[in-house]
């Protein structure tokens, strides 16, 4: 390993870490000699699992008392790299806290972020890897200069594997006087009301897109993917056409999955699509139109119209049942 230390940006969620920060320490420890975190909220209660994933020190930034973390998460980091030095690079996840951590890093320690990244090497130096033209293309980058590189990573790149590693070393690690950047405070929240699994930690997701014809038809989707115990996705066509949320879309510009099976319904196989689920295990397709670009990654395909289609398989899955 050529690299000394990687922090990891470690996001709380649900009593636990985010999938992608799971990810971050799992893949960090291939790079590194050493891997530290920093997280927020309870972090004393995760000592345990940083340190199964891969992590000897976890910063604790502490309550944030209502804040938005950007501002004083950004705010200890940069207390920290004073105190403690700077690692070879912080890896942050690619959420909306993250993206607003890596921004205000970047102003407060003049340094540039690295986006949209899929891959991280180590060869004699971190190279980062990033999906260009829809998917089609990769560049790779390398940070030159002082300072450490700023690296934010776009979820499912890695897969989230525990090392078993003991507790990590809790350190306080407090953000200090924000000034008026740290006065806003969040004053309600609303969370998604949903059934079955977040879609992107689901086995199984099931996903539509114009070929459903009109919005009522998405109904279908998301009754199969009930039945088979996964999640509902979309594609940007009938997100943008408001027939879903946008929570549900999947793609370079939505999420990016990896179930072991994807089910893509009338969906013809945008690249921008594709880059979001290409890397699921099983892919199957339905699409009434042979020649649909999603065919070319399908494990099963099935050309038929998916208003006949999926009907006979929601029946069949019923009588199963």
């Amino acid at each position: 390993m050529t690299l000394s230390t990687l922090w990891v940006l470690a996001e709380p969620s649900s009593g636990s870490f985010s999938s992608t920060s799971l990810e971050l320490l799992s893949h960090a420890r291939t790079l590194a000699t050493t891997v530290e975190a920093v997280t927020w909220g309870e972090g004393g209660s995760f000592a345990g699992l940083a340190g199964e994933y891969g992590a000897s020190t976890l910063y604790d930034v502490g309550d944030l008392a209502g804040a938005l973390p950007g501002v004083p998460v950004a705010h200890a980091i940069e207390a920290l790299i004073a105190g403690h030095g700077a690692p070879d690079a912080i890896l942050i996840p690619a959420s909306y806290d993250g993206r607003d951590v890596a921004g205000r890093l970047s102003a407060r320690l003049d340094r540039p972020v690295l986006t949209n990244v899929t891959g991280l090497v180590d060869d004699g130096g971190l190279l980062t890897e990033h999906p260009v033209f829809g998917g089609s293309q990769t560049v790779t980058a390398k940070f030159t200069g002082e300072g450490p590189g700023l690296i934010v990573v776009r979820a499912k790149s890695f897969a989230p594997e525990p090392s078993g590693g003991p507790a990590a070393t809790v350190v306080a690690a407090p953000a200090g006087d924000t000034g008026a950047a740290g006065t806003a405070v969040i004053e309600t929240s609303h969370v998604e009301e949903r059934t079955g699994p977040k879609l992107e930690d689901a086995t199984v997701v099931v996903s539509g897109g114009r070929g459903l014809g009109e919005a009522s038809a998405f109904a279908l989707i998301e009754e199969l993917a009930k039945l088979l115990h996964g999640a509902a996705g979309a594609s940007r066509a009938i997100v943008d056409a408001g027939w879903v949320p946008y929570s549900h879309q999947v793609g370079q510009t939505g999420k990016t999955v990896k179930p072991l099976v994807y089910i893509a319904c009338g969906i013809s196989g945008a690249t921008q699509h594709m880059v979001g689920m290409k890397g699921s295990k099983n892919i199957v397709a339905i699409n009434k139109d042979s020649e649909a670009p999603i065919f070319q990654i399908a494990d099963l395909g099935i050309v038929g119209d998916v208003h006949t289609v999926l009907p006979a398989l929601i029946e069949a899955l019923k009588a199963r049942s």
